[in-house]
C-alpha cells in the first residue's frame, strides 16, 4: 500500500474491511478519473517528485467528507455505493435509473409510490447507488458537460450557478437518461441534476459578484431607459453595464452556421434587446429566467441588419453576468421589483383556471373562416403526456395541448412528468379538433424552464414515429398555420396505422400528412421574420393570429369505415320507415316485397346530408388508400376497390366520357367526396304491418357496402410508374391536371400490387427493369359484353374449370404481335405495332382471374394487351388463326386471355391511318326506345325508382326491376335478372345509367319493356342524389290525345272531377287477402291480424276526353278530402260490418247495403259534394288491360240504333298534388 493510500486512509480510520476497502476504491477512482481534470492539473515537476500525491490525498479527503455530509448517516460511510466514471455509466447503463445519495429505503419508496400515482400508467426510476464525481464544463452551443479522465456527458441543470463552472463536484442526486430510454437519438444520453451539485474546491472566484450588492468594481452601470438612450446615440469602442429585470429569454438559434439567443431586459417602463453570440456565453441561456434581476456588464451597441438594421446590446467576450444587482438609485423601488408595468405578463395560470373565460373576444371572419387573436400568459404546469416527441406535441396537466413546434428543437425533449414554467407563450382556443380545446404554443419569444425533472421513465406512446421531426422542418419552410400543423399531426398519426407497412414506408407518412393538409387547406403564409418575432413591439408571430376553421376535416381508415356502415346498416333504421306510405294497409306479401330491398346513403360531407339523424361524422370524412383491382377473395371482384393496411372498400367510380380513366389504379389516392351507399336484403314472413317489430319474422338479412365517387374527385398522392410514363407524354400534348378523366390514362396492375411495393424507374434510366421477354399487341376495344357465371372448360387450366364469372370483349387488332426486351407497358406507340394495312377483329374471353379487368376495359379505347416470359408471337393470335405472318385473322377467331397478362390504356396516336375510330353504338334516350322498333337497344337513362325481385323459394337475390326515365319525364321499366350474373353495385335511384344490349320488348297489353340478356352490360355514368332521387317531372298529358295513343306511359293529368263511379272500403286479411271481419272469412286461414284496403273510381274531364281514374290504398283519403281523424273513425265504423261498396247508376247513388245505413249515407253525403268533385292534379300511369270496344243501343223516336263505342280510358293514379 503506497504512503498516499495510507495517508488517505488515516484521515477516516475505517472501522471495518468493507470500509477501508471502499476507501482505496475511491482514492483509486479519484486519482485516475477525476484529478486529471481539475482546474489545477499537476505540472511536470510535481510528476517527477511525487508532490501531487499531495493533491490527490486532499481532493480525496473533500470528496470523502462531502459524501459523508449529504448522507442521512454521517457516522459511517457509504459502502453500498460506488463511483462510476462517465464512459462506464454511458456504456453499461441501458436503463433510465436515479441515484439519491441521502435516501433511506423507506423514503425511496415513498418517492416511487408518488410519482406512480402522479402518473398512471407509468413506473417510477429504478434506484441505482453510484456516485457521479467530475468536473462541469460549458459544452458546444451552451449546454453543461460533466467531465472526467474517461469523457464527457452532458448534463441538464434546474438553476444553474455560474459557481459550478470548471470546477469538480460531486451530484449527490440524479437521474441518467439512456439515449433509447426516451425515444430520441441522443448519443450517450444525459444526467439530470435532481440537486444542486456539491463544489469540491470552494473558494475559486470568477471575477461573478451575487447578491444585492454585488458587482461593486462595476464603474458604471446603466438602467434600462438610461441605457435605451446610449442604444439610439452608437459610440464606437464604448462598453455599457445594464441592470434590469429579464422580460423574456428567446430559444438558441442557428443560423448560417452561427449560434446565438436573444433576451430582454426591463425596467422604467422601457425594454432593452440584448444578443448573445459569443460562444463562451451561450450557457446564460440556460442561466436566465424570466423576472430574475441581473446586471450584464461589457456590452457593445451593433447593428442587427436582420432586424431592419435597428440597433441592439451585444455581449462581448468581457461580458459578465451579476445576479440580484440593484442599482443604488432604485433602491426605493426594490420591494417592486416585478412591476406590472415594467415585465411582460406574469399571469402565472395552472389547470385549474377556467379557459374558456379567458378565450379572447377579438376575432373576424375572412373568407369564411373565423380568425381570432390569441392572449399571451404565463403557465406552470407538469408533463403528463408526450404525444409527439418529433411533432414538439405534448400534454400538460391532463388536460392543455402544448405544441412547440414554432421554436427551434429543444436540446433536451420534454418526458412525461416534467414539471415546467412557460413565459410569453400563447394561448389558443379550440385551434384544431383533434387535440385539447385549450392549447399552448411557444414561438420564437416564449421561454420554457423545467422546474422539476420527471421522476418516471419514459415510455414512449404508439403513435410516436422516429421521422416526426419533418414535420417542424416543414413548419418553417412553409410557415402554415398552428390549425393546420395540429391537424397535420393527428392524421400522421393514424396514416402511420392505417397506411404502414403495406401501403407506405414509415419514413413517408410525414411527408403524405403533409402533402394531404396542404390539399385539404390548400393556402400558406409568407416567410417568417424571426427577429422581428423576437424583438418587435408590440409582438406579432404566427401564432398571434389563428384560424378555427367551421369544417375540419375527419380522415378515417377503411376497416373503420366498413364496420361502422355495417353496424349501423340495420341498427339506425326502422322497418316502418322502409314502407311506401299508407304501409299500415299493406297485406302481408307487399310489405316482405317492399322490405326485400332499401337503401341507406351518407355523404362524406355531413351538411350534404338531407337526412340529418343518419350522420356517420359530424364533420366531413377524409379517405386515403391504394386504389386497385380488386382481389380474388372480394365479394365484387369485378370493381375496383380503395386499399389501406387494415381493410378493402368496394368501389364504384364513375366517368364522364367514353375512355375510363383507369391509370388511377395502383397510385396512392386521397378521396374528399364520396357518398357511402349500403344496400340493405331481407328476407321476412311479416303476416301485418303490427309485427314489424318483431324480429322472429326474419329469415334472413345481409347487406353490400361500397363507395361511390367521380374520378374528378380524385387526388393522386403517389403516381404509379404507368401514371408518371403517361403524365410525360401528355405533358408534350396538354398541360390539363393529373385527375382529369376526359383524358385517357392507364396504370399497371397485378393481382394485390400495391403503390408502396412498386419501383418507379423511368423508362430513360438507361437501366435495364426487366430482363425476361415481353411481347405485346395493341387492340381497340369496340364492344364489351356483360359479366356472367358460365362453365368455362376450353383453354383453361384444370383447376380453373367449372362454374366461374367470365365476358368477352369485341376488339379490332391495330398491328401485329410485337417482342421486347422489356416490359412495354404503357409507353408511346411504335411504328412497328402499326404495320399492319388489314383491319382484324378478335374476341377476348376473360375467365376466372382475368375478370378483374372488367371495369378497366371501354369500348373506344385503345390497349396493349403483354403477355412475359414468351416471345411467340402465337400466344397473342386468335384460335383458328395461322402463325404465319401475313395471315388474315377471321372475325370469329377468339382469344382467351390468361391470368398473368396485363393491359395498359394507350394514348389516342395522332398518326395512325390503318385503323378507323371506333363506332360506338348510339345510344337512344327513354323516349328513343319507347318509339324505336329494334330488338337490340343501348341508352342511357336516369333511376327513378328500384324494386327487388326475389326468389321465395330460394336464398338467393335474383333480380332487380328498375325505372328509368329521361327529362322528358317519360319512364320505361328494365329488368335484370341476377341468377347467372354478379351484383352489380350503383343500381340506385338519382344515378344515371348507360345500358349497353338490351332487349327491347312488349307486353301482351302493349307495353314496352326492356330484359337483360347475356352480352347486356350495365355502366354508371353519373351519380345522383341517391338519398332523394327527384327524377324529371312527368309529362302533361291531354286525355283526348292520350286515348288514342297507345303510349304506356306515366303523364300528368290536370282535369276536373265529374263524378264518383265505385267506392269500397275493406278490412281484409294480411295474409290471405279476404274479408275481414271479427276472423279471416277464409276457414283454411287462421290469421289474426287484418288490414284496411279502400279502392275507389271516379271520372275525371280535362276539356278534351274523359277517363276512369282509379285510386287505391292512402290516395282514396285525399280524394274524399277527409281528415286523418275522420279517416280514422270510418274504419272504427267498418271494423264490425268489414265492408262496404257504392256504385253509381246515371246520377244517383246505390250500394249494396242497407239504405238506412247511417255509414252509407255518410259516404253517400261526401261522394256527392264539392269536396269530391273539385279540380284535381294527379300523376297516372296507364292500365294495361283496357277494355275493348262495346255495342251500345241508342233510341231515337221510332227507331234504334246500335253503334261501337270506345271503352273509357283505364288510368291508375299514383300520387295526388294537394298543393
Amino acid at each position: 500500500m503506497s504512503s498516499s493510500v495510507q495517508l488517505f486512509l488515516d484521515q477516516f480510520k475505517p472501522c471495518s474491511e468493507a470500509e477501508s476497502m471502499w476507501l482505496q476504491e475511491m482514492f483509486s477512482f479519484i486519482t485516475q478519473y477525476l484529478y486529471p481534470v481539475c482546474p489545477a492539473p499537476p505540472t511536470a515537476e510535481e510528476l517527477l517528485t511525487g508532490m501531487h500525491s499531495d493533491h490527490c490525498v486532499s481532493l480525496s479527503v473533500c470528496v470523502v467528507k462531502k459524501i459523508q455530509e449529504n448522507m442521512t448517516v454521517t457516522h459511517t460511510l457509504p459502502v453500498s455505493y460506488r463511483p462510476v466514471s462517465v464512459s462506464e455509466l454511458v456504456s453499461r447503463q441501458h436503463l433510465a435509473c436515479v441515484s439519491h445519495l441521502s435516501w433511506t429505503t423507506s423514503q425511496q419508496r415513498a418517492w416511487a409510490r408518488e410519482a406512480e400515482l402522479s402518473l398512471s400508467g407509468h413506473r417510477a426510476l429504478p434506484r441505482v447507488n453510484l456516485l457521479l464525481i467530475g468536473c462541469l464544463r460549458a459544452g458546444r452551443g451552451g449546454e453543461w458537460r460533466l467531465m472526467d479522465s474517461s469523457g464527457s456527458i452532458r448534463c441538464e441543470v434546474l438553476s444553474p450557478s455560474p459557481l459550478w463552472l470548471n470546477h469538480p463536484v460531486l451530484l449527490p442526486c440524479w437521474n441518467y437518461i439512456p439515449h433509447s430510454a426516451s425515444g430520441q437519438d441522443e448519443a450517450g444520453g444525459w444526467v439530470e441534476l435532481i440537486g444542486s451539485p456539491v463544489p469540491l474546491c470552494p473558494g475559486s472566484e470568477q471575477g461573478l459578484a451575487t447578491g444585492a450588492g454585488g458587482g461593486a468594481g462595476l464603474s458604471k452601470v446603466f438602467g434600462v431607459r438610461e441605457a435605451a438612450g446610449v442604444l439610439q446615440h452608437r459610440v464606437r469602442g464604448q462598453r455599457v453595464a445594464v441592470c434590469g429585470q429579464v422580460g423574456s429569454v428567446c430559444p438558441l438559434l442557428v443560423v448560417a452556421g452561427t449560434t446565438f439567443f436573444c433576451f430582454t431586459l426591463t425596467g422604467e417602463r422601457c425594454m432593452l434587446p440584448v444578443l448573445v453570440k459569443e460562444g463562451s456565453r451561450l450557457w446564460w441561456s440556460q442561466f436566465l429566467c424570466v423576472g430574475q434581476s441581473v446586471c450584464v456588464s461589457a456590452l457593445r451597441v451593433c447593428v442587427l441588419r436582420g432586424w431592419r438594421g435597428n440597433n441592439i446590446l451585444c455581449v462581448t467576450d468581457q461580458s459578465e453576468i451579476h445576479t440580484d444587482y440593484t442599482l443604488e438609485p432604485t433602491l426605493v423601488d426594490h420591494t417592486h421589483t416585478r412591476s406590472h408595468s415594467d415585465t411582460p405578463p406574469e399571469i402565472m395560470m395552472s389547470h385549474d383556471d377556467n379557459y374558456e373565460e379567458a378565450e379572447p373576444e377579438r376575432d373576424f371572419i375572412q373568407s369564411g373562416v373565423r380568425i381570432k387573436q390569441s392572449k399571451v400568459i404565463s403557465y406552470q404546469g407538469m408533463v403528463t403526456e408526450v404525444v409527439s416527441e418529433g411533432a414538439g406535441l405534448y400534454v400538460i396537466d391532463r388536460k392543455v395541448g402544448l405544441c412547440l413546434a414554432y421554436q427551434p428543437t429543444l436540446r433536451r425533449r420534454l418526458r412525461a412528468g416534467d414539471c415546467v414554467e412557460l413565459h410569453h407563450v400563447h394561448f389558443l382556443y379550440r385551434p384544431c379538433p383533434e387535440f385539447p380545446p385549450s392549447m399552448l404554443c411557444t414561438c420564437l419569444r416564449s421561454s420554457i424552464r423545467v422546474t422539476s425533472f420527471s421522476r418516471v421513465g419514459g415510455s414512449p406512446p404508439d403513435s410516436t414515429c422516429s421521422n416526426d421531426g419533418v414535420l417542424p422542418r416543414l413548419l418553417l419552410d412553409k410557415n402554415m398555420g398552428v390549425s393546420e400543423y395540429l391537424w397535420a399531426c393527428h392524421l400522421r398519426s393514424q396514416l402511420s396505422h392505417s397506411l404502414v407497412p403495406s401501403v407506405l414506408k414509415q419514413q413517408c407518412v410525414c411527408v403524405l400528412s403533409w402533402k394531404l393538409m396542404e390539399l385539404v387547406w390548400r393556402r400558406g403564409r409568407g416567410r417568417r421574420d424571426i427577429y422581428s418575432e423576437m424583438l418587435d413591439e408590440p409582438h406579432t408571430c404566427p401564432l398571434t393570429q389563428y384560424s378555427v376553421h367551421p369544417v375540419v376535416h375527419q380522415y378515417i381508415s377503411l376497416s373503420e369505415l366498413s364496420q361502422s356502415l355495417l353496424s349501423e346498416s340495420w341498427s339506425s333504421v326502422c322497418l316502418s320507415s322502409l314502407l311506401p306510405s299508407g304501409g299500415s294497409s299493406l297485406t302481408s306479401s307487399q310489405i316482405n316485397t317492399a322490405l326485400s330491398w332499401s337503401l341507406r346513403t351518407l355523404t362524406s360531407d355531413p351538411h350534404n346530408n338531407p337526412q340529418t339523424k343518419e350522420t356517420l361524422r359530424r364533420r366531413p370524412l377524409l379517405l386515403v388508400g391504394v386504389l386497385e383491382l380488386s382481389s380474388l377473395t372480394s365479394e365484387h371482384k369485378h370493381t375496383l376497390q380503395i386499399r389501406d393496411s387494415t381493410g378493402a372498400v368496394a368501389c364504384c367510380r364513375f366517368n364522364i366520357c367514353v375512355c375510363v380513366c383507369v391509370c388511377v389504379t395502383g397510385c396512392l389516392v386521397c378521396v374528399q367526396q364520396f357518398t357511402m351507399v349500403t344496400e340493405r336484403f331481407l328476407q321476412s314472413d311479416f303476416p301485418s304491418y303490427q309485427h314489424l317489430d318483431q324480429d322472429r319474422f326474419i329469415t334472413r338479412k345481409h347487406c353490400r357496402v361500397y363507395l361511390q365517387f367521380s374520378l374528378d374527385h380524385l387526388h393522386i398522392l403517389s403516381p404509379s410508374t404507368a401514371m408518371i410514363t403517361h403524365l410525360r407524354q401528355r405533358g408534350e400534348e396538354s398541360l390539363c391536371d393529373i385527375t382529369d378523366s376526359k383524358r385517357v390514362v392507364e396504370e399497371e396492375q397485378e393481382g394485390g400490387q400495391t403503390a408502396g411495393r412498386k419501383t418507379r424507374r423511368g423508362e430513360d434510366s438507361g437501366v435495364a427493369v426487366a430482363t425476361q421477354p415481353y411481347i405485346s399487341v395493341v387492340i381497340m376495344v369496340e364492344q364489351k359484353d356483360g359479366m356472367a357465371w358460365k362453365n368455362m372448360e376450353a383453354g383453361l387450366e384444370e383447376e380453373e374449370m367449372g362454374l366461374m364469372l367470365s365476358f368477352s370483349v369485341r376488339a379490332v387488332v391495330i398491328g401485329p404481335v410485337v417482342n421486347w426486351g422489356r416490359d412495354p407497358k404503357n409507353g408511346p406507340m411504335t411504328d412497328r405495332e402499326m404495320a399492319r394495312e388489314r383491319e382484324d377483329k378478335v374476341v377476348l374471353v376473360f375467365s376466372g382471374v382475368s375478370v378483374r379487368w372488367f371495369p378497366l376495359l371501354q369500348p373506344g379505347c385503345f390497349y396493349r394487351l403483354i403477355a412475359a416470359n414468351t416471345r411467340d408471337p402465337s400466344v397473342l393470335i386468335g384460335s383458328g388463326v395461322s402463325e404465319q405472318s401475313r395471315v388474315e385473322l377471321q372475325t370469329d377467331s377468339t382469344l382467351q386471355v390468361r391470368s398473368d397478362w396485363r393491359f395498359h390504356t394507350l394514348t389516342l396516336p395522332q398518326l395512325l391511318h390503318t385503323c378507323k375510330q371506333a363506332l360506338s353504338p348510339t345510344v337512344l334516350s327513354v323516349s328513343e326506345v319507347l318509339d324505336c322498333s329494334s330488338e337490340l337497344v343501348c341508352f342511357q337513362g336516369l333511376v327513378s325508382d328500384r324494386i327487388s325481385v326475389d326468389d321465395r323459394t330460394s336464398d338467393s337475390h335474383t333480380g332487380v326491376r328498375l325505372t328509368m326515365c329521361d327529362q322528358s319525364g317519360k319512364s320505361l321499366e328494365v329488368y335484370l335478372d341476377l341468377s347467372h350474373t354478379p351484383y352489380q353495385p350503383g343500381l340506385l335511384p338519382g344515378n344515371t345509367l348507360l345500358l349497353s344490349g338490351f332487349q327491347r320488348r312488349l307486353s301482351r297489353s302493349g307495353r314496352v319493356y326492356c330484359s337483360y340478356l347475356p352480352i347486356s352490360s350495365v355502366t354508371v355514368t353519373s351519380l345522383g342524389d341517391t338519398s332523394a332521387a327527384r327524377h324529371p317531372p312527368a309529362p302533361i298529358m291531354h286525355l283526348g290525345l292520350w286515348t288514342l295513343s297507345r303510349e304506356h306511359i306515366v303523364g300528368q293529368v290536370r282535369g276536373h272531377v265529374v263524378r264518383f263511379l265505385f267506392l269500397q272500403l275493406q278490412w281484409s286479411c294480411s295474409l290471405c287477402a279476404g274479408l275481414y271481419t271479427q276472423s279471416c272469412s277464409s276457414s283454411q286461414c287462421h290469421s289474426t291480424s287484418s288490414v284496411f284496403q279502400s279502392k275507389a273510381k271516379v271520372v275525371i274531364d280535362d276539356g278534351t276526353g274523359e277517363v276512369h281514374v282509379w285510386f287505391s290504398g292512402a290516395l282514396v283519403r285525399p280524394l274524399l278530402g277527409l281528415a286523418d281523424s275522420q279517416w280514422d273513425g270510418l274504419q272504427r265504423a267498418l271494423r264490425v260490418k268489414g265492408h262496404i261498396r257504392v256504385y253509381p247508376r246515371g246520377q244517383s247513388l246505390v250500394c249494396d247495403s242497407e239504405s238506412d245505413d247511417a255509414l252509407l249515407h255518410f259516404l253517400l253525403s261526401v261522394c256527392s259534394t264539392d269536396v269530391v268533385c273539385r279540380p284535381i292534379s294527379i300523376i297516372c300511369r296507364k292500365n294495361n288491360n283496357q277494355r275493348p270496344q262495346e255495342l251500345r243501343r241508342f233510341s231515337r223516336a221510332d227507331r234504334d240504333f246500335v253503334t261501337r263505342m270506345p271503352a273509357p280510358l283505364q288510368l291508375t293514379c299514383l300520387h295526388i298534388h294537394t298543393d
